[in-house]
């Protein structure tokens, strides 16, 4: 499956958060990753997303397509780290 997934962490949280999301999908700006992940990847991560989070202060939202290509994505302005050029 395809996800888009977008965080917001508390400032004492935000670093491990970030390392931790970067180990399964690609950082495309602050706070926001993308990529393709399996549904066993994807429960692993949100397992440990809820364990560095604070639910009663944290937010962590994961949009989620069968396939990239239902999404229309456009750019505007500079791409922090483009997934296009991925063999």
């Amino acid at each position: 499956m395809y996800v888009i997934l977008v965080y917001d962490i508390g400032e004492k949280r935000v670093g491990k958060m970030l390392k931790h999301c970067r180990k399964y999908l690609n950082w495309i700006q602050n706070s926001v990753f993308e990529g393709e992940i399996t549904e066993v990847k994807l429960k692993e991560m949100v397992g440990e997303a809820k364990r560095i989070m604070r639910e009663d202060e944290d937010s962590l939202i994961i949009f989620k397509s069968r396939d990239e290509r239902w999404l229309d994505k456009q750019v505007i302005g500079q791409e922090r780290m483009s997934t296009d050029h991925f063999l």
